[in-house]
């Protein structure tokens, strides 16, 4: 299952049963047939900025954060318009450049986005690496990148 799939399917879960404990959310996922380990979960839990809120009979349970109404993906898109310099891609990478100081916050948004196909960024003070899973991945990200500028 892919990870954005996960994603959702995660949030589905919270709206649906009171969840205290990671191992909540994997015995759920095994009971809905699809695999996946704890330590998993905790990634998932640390990239959706789940919460824990007081459950209704007492102790705690995992929770949205109540702005994750924002939209990444606006946030993203005002970004890119205000400090996009350029982007170019070689293989399984794309550089990114922006204005100073801005490289770190759009690779945090580019992670926050769950992209399909990135495997991971690393940003400087004006520059944004984002590593892809494949070529075909990298130049999918450059288009998609180029439409919300």
């Amino acid at each position: 299952m892919k990870k954005k799939d996960r994603h959702r399917l995660l949030k589905e879960i919270i709206e649906e049963y009171v969840i205290e404990k990671q191992e909540d959310f994997v015995r759920i996922l095994h009971e809905k047939g699809i695999e996946v380990t704890q330590a998993t979960i905790s990634r998932d839990i640390k990239e959706l900025h789940l919460i824990k809120i007081p459950a209704p009979v007492g102790g705690y349970r995992y929770s949205m954060p109540p702005d994750m109404n924002y939209d990444t993906s606006k946030k993203l898109e005002r970004l890119l318009h205000d400090a996009f310099i350029s982007i170019d891609y070689q293989d399984y990478f794309i550089i990114i450049h922006t204005i100073p100081g801005n490289a770190f916050a759009l690779g945090a948004l580019v992670d926050a986005s769950n992209f399909e196909g990135v495997f991971g960024t690393i940003a400087g003070d004006d520059t944004l690496l984002v590593i892809c899973r494949s070529s075909a991945d990298a130049l999918n990200l450059k288009e998609q990148i180029i439409q919300l500028i």
